[in-house]
C-alpha cells in the first residue's frame, strides 16, 4: 500500500439539519425547493406510526434524541428543524428544542408551529382559517396551543384522513378548493394549511390569488422561519415570502 498525505479543506458555512418523519414524503423536497442549492441541508429522520394520533404523536418525543445524533456530527448546526406540527404540540416546543439539543449542537432548533407563530408575529395575523389533514382530536391540541399564543382558529375544516399514506395522495386542487371554502366562511386574516406531508407549495399563491388573504404552510413556515433564523436566502411561496431574513 502505499501511504499519501494530505491536507485538510476549509469548513464551510454551517448547515442547516432536519429531523423528517419516517412516514413523510413531501418535507425533504419542499425544502430542497425553497434553500439554495449551495446551502449544505443534512435529513435524520424518525419513527412515526402509519396511523396519526395524538398517541403516535407523542411517542416521536422519545426518538428525537436518536434522530438528532444520527445528522453527520462533525460540525455545529446553524439550525435544526423538527418536521412535525401536531407532534410538536403535543411534545411541547420547549421540550423539542431540549431533546433534539441533546443528540445535535446546534444555534438554533425550530418546528412548524413555532415557525407558524412567528410567521404569524411578523405578518400581524391573529385570526386563521385551519385546514387540517387530520381527525379533529390530532388538531384540537395543535388549536389550543395557537390559541395561547394569541392566534385564534375560528374557521376549521378537515379531510379527517389519519392515514399517512393517504394523506401525502390528497390532491393540490382538493387542497385549495377546501382552503378557499374556509376563507370564505369567515372574517380571518389568513389561511393555514397543516401537516409537512401535505403537498401545499403549489397552491399556495393560487389561494392567495382566490382569497386576497396570505396562505401559510406548514412547510411553508418552516422554511422561511428557517432562513429568518440563520439569514439563509430561502425562496418561500405567497406574501410569507416577502419578509425577507433581519439576521
Amino acid at each position: 500500500m502505499t501511504r499519501y498525505s494530505y491536507t485538510r479543506a476549509a469548513d464551510g458555512a454551517a448547515p442547516l439539519g432536519m429531523i423528517v418523519l419516517q412516514t413523510d414524503e413531501t418535507l425533504e423536497g419542499d425544502l430542497r425547493a425553497m434553500i439554495p442549492a449551495d446551502a449544505p441541508l443534512y435529513v435524520s429522520r424518525v419513527p412515526s406510526g402509519a396511523e396519526v394520533t395524538p398517541e403516535s404523536l407523542r411517542a416521536m418525543g422519545g426518538h428525537l434524541t436518536t434522530a438528532a445524533a444520527l445528522l453527520p456530527q462533525a460540525m455545529d448546526y446553524a439550525a435544526i428543524g423538527y418536521g412535525c406540527t401536531s407532534a410538536t404540540a403535543q411534545i411541547g416546543a420547549g421540550k423539542v428544542a431540549q431533546i433534539i439539543g441533546q443528540g445535535a449542537q446546534t444555534a438554533h432548533v425550530t418546528d412548524p408551529l413555532s415557525a407558524l407563530i412567528a410567521a404569524c408575529r411578523a405578518l400581524n395575523i391573529t385570526s386563521l382559517a385551519f385546514l387540517s389533514p387530520y381527525t379533529a382530536d390530532v388538531s384540537d391540541r395543535l388549536r389550543t396551543v395557537l390559541a395561547g399564543a394569541g392566534i385564534a382558529t375560528p374557521v376549521f375544516g378537515s379531510f379527517d384522513e389519519a392515514n399517512e399514506a393517504s394523506v401525502v395522495r390528497i390532491s393540490g386542487p382538493s387542497i385549495a378548493k377546501a382552503a378557499c371554502d374556509l376563507a370564505a366562511q369567515g372574517s380571518t386574516q389568513a389561511v393555514f394549511l397543516s401537516c409537512t406531508n401535505l403537498r401545499t407549495l403549489d397552491v399556495i399563491e393560487k389561494i392567495e390569488a382566490q382569497t386576497d388573504l396570505p396562505c401559510i404552510s406548514s412547510n411553508s413556515a418552516l422554511g422561511w422561519h428557517l432562513g429568518q433564523l440563520t439569514g439563509t436566502p430561502v425562496r418561500i411561496p405567497g406574501r410569507l415570502g416577502a419578509i425577507t431574513p433581519t439576521r
